[in-house]
């Protein structure tokens, strides 16, 4: 007699793959195992899971086309059905599989888009907080302003690009007809935060991404703008974080 864990595990491979035969414990009235009908169920799974991809990846559907995606994304499916109960939470490995996907290799900046998809779901479906305004931020003395530490909204993510994903992300996201997007343009940094109702994506000044997860880890203002590089627009920055509502709280 298997082990629960044993039935579970071989229950995945069938879904998985067609070519697994179904648990002798799924059997039909004649006590023979019904494939056709677990081949629609398994069917129903997957174009579930696949819906679910297109859901957190529209901008990635609209880039490659709807019969490349679900193709592109069967083939994810196939290789990492879900961990958790929760399907708002599958597909957060979709972007690092795109990048090892060889039919979309044409396409060198599509992972990194369909990373700023995915912080748009994660922050859509982020917990509510509270955000500072200049207003409050104003209130710190100038002279203490490089020592304090800064809490960021729960739905705050930054990432960078050696691409222009943003202005690639935005166009296939927001125009009717997708403008021409400059490849040679050099990379972009994103920020992504939801502070009310609606999401919001802004472009970071270089450095911004780094100096963002510097904050996140605990670091000064002073000390995460120091080690971002010289070169680093802290005021363009934090003005940034401050109109995306970024910055939930500060403490000394």
């Amino acid at each position: 007699m298997p082990t629960l864990a044993e039935t579970q595990a071989r229950f995945v491979a069938a879904l998985r793959n067609r070519d697994t035969a179904p648990l002798p414990l799924v059997l039909g009235r004649d006590g023979e195992i019904p494939a056709l009908r677990f081949d629609v169920y398994r069917n129903n799974v997957h174009v579930s899971l696949v819906n679910a991809i297109a859901a957190a990846y529209p901008t990635v559907e609209r880039l490659v086309g709807p019969d490349f995606f679900r193709g592109m994304a069967r083939v994810f499916v196939g290789e990492a059905l879900p961990q958790t109960p929760v399907l708002l939470d599958y597909g957060a490995g979709f972007p690092a599989f795109i990048e090892r996907f060889s039919p979309a290799s044409t396409l060198p900046y599509l992972a990194d888009v369909a990373r700023i998809d995915w912080a748009w779901h994660r922050a859509y479906h982020a917990a509510e907080g509270q955000s500072l305004t200049p207003r409050d931020l104003s209130a710190v003395p100038a002279e203490h302003l490089g020592g304090a530490r800064f809490t960021l909204h729960p739905s705050v993510q930054a990432l960078a690009s050696p691409w222009p994903s943003l202005s690639i992300w935005r166009t296939n996201r927001h125009d009717d007809e997708v403008r021409s997007v400059n490849l040679r343009a050099g990379g972009e940094e994103t920020l992504v935060s939801r502070p009310g109702h609606e999401v919001g994506v802004w472009h970071l000044p270089n450095g911004g991404s780094r100096f963002l997860h510097r904050l996140l880890a605990g670091e000064t203002l002073s000390d995460a703008a120091g080690a971002t590089g010289a070169e680093f627009d802290l005021v363009t920055t934090l003005q940034t974080l401050l109109t995306s509502g970024a910055i939930a709280h500060y403490r000394f």
